[in-house]
């Protein structure tokens, strides 16, 4: 049983990938370009992707493949339709970042809300002793607690801020899908979720139904200039739309982790906003604690060997 892992340097080295419990070869690429995708797979049983893209072309180029084990939870790199047209069964991970992500959300939340980045970068300007005085208030600090965050997503992420949320003593809305009504009464409609927040935190997948689900349009509808929190996925905000937003005043600031062109190149429209005191943006690590990426790594190894076993688990079978 012939096992390749695309991108092996999307886990930490520390990471622990204990090996599966049934006699196997392992190939691990560190990293995988588009053009070498197809020949590295060509003679896989099972194959291995963080986020490398496994295309239709390339699955039907992999007459033996029987398994694709997602190293996330997402699955947008994986065209899912090829893989069941071929039987190949695919899986991902789940419920591994239920503390991790929420924390690195309300990390971005902070520095925002309170200016941490902004105001360490002006007492290492010599600022504090320019002002002559104990303290100075170049830049705005607000508290969380009776605030409203609306959390788009209600899954085990969304869920975790949630708890955070009430913890501080904000209020929390709910938002229903965009454009659907009669979700009952624990969901807030998305139009009233953006003019009612003073944060809009985003905590779901990356769909053809939720690409760019705020841009322009949305923007304008957001009355009390929220901070806007993106650690779920690159493309579910238009980056420009966003640029203007922030240069508008429509937003009071905004925190990221996820670009829609990971690493972004050096002309990603966000590069104008690194100098924005209210605006971080962080490399895709919301995910990345220690104790999270093992136990995604542990949960990997256990999908592969359950698949083998003849009971899969976590399958995924539609857009993720």
């Amino acid at each position: 049983m012939k096992i390749v892992f695309l991108d092996r340097a999307t886990l930490s080295p520390e990471t622990n990938l204990r090996p599966p419990r049934f006699k196997h070869e392992l190939v691990c690429f560190d990293n995988t370009a588009p053009e070498q995708v197809s020949a590295r797979i060509a003679d896989a049983d099972i194959v291995v992707t963080n986020k490398v893209k496994l295309s239709a072309e390339s699955l039907s180029l992999a007459k033996q493949l029987k398994f694709v084990a997602v190293a996330a939870t997402g699955t947008d790199n994986v065209d899912l339709k090829a893989c069941a047209n071929q039987g190949v069964t695919v899986s991902n991970i789940r419920n591994y970042a239920g503390n991790t992500v929420p924390e690195h959300t309300f990390a971005l939340i902070f520095a925002l809300r309170r200016s941490i980045a902004a105001y360490r970068e002006s007492v290492r300007a010599g600022r504090w002793q320019d002002s002559q005085q104990f303290c100075y208030f170049d830049y705005p600090i607000r508290d969380l607690h009776g605030a409203t965050i609306g959390i788009i997503g209600d899954g085990v992420l969304g869920k975790g801020v949630a708890a955070i949320a009430q913890a501080l003593g904000m209020r929390v809305l709910f938002s229903a899908f965009k454009g659907r009504d009669g979700m009952g009464s624990l969901y807030t409609p998305f139009s009233e979720v953006l003019e009612r927040s003073d944060i809009i935190t985003l905590h779901c997948p990356l769909t053809e139904q939720t690409r760019s689900m705020i841009s322009t349009a949305e923007f304008a509808m957001m009355k009390r200039r929220p901070l806007l929190i993106n650690t779920a996925r690159g493309g579910l905000v238009d980056e420009v739309a966003l640029v203007e937003a922030m240069k508008l005043g429509q937003v009071s600031g905004a925190g990221f982790d996820v670009v829609t062109v990971e690493p972004p190149p050096l002309d990603h429209p966000f590069m104008t906003l690194m100098d924005t005191p209210n605006f971080i943006l962080t490399p895709h690590v919301a995910w990345a604690s220690q104790e999270a990426i093992q136990g995604l790594a542990d949960q990997l190894v256990e999908n592969i060997e359950a698949f083998v076993a003849g009971h899969p688990v976590n399958v995924v079978t539609g857009a993720a």
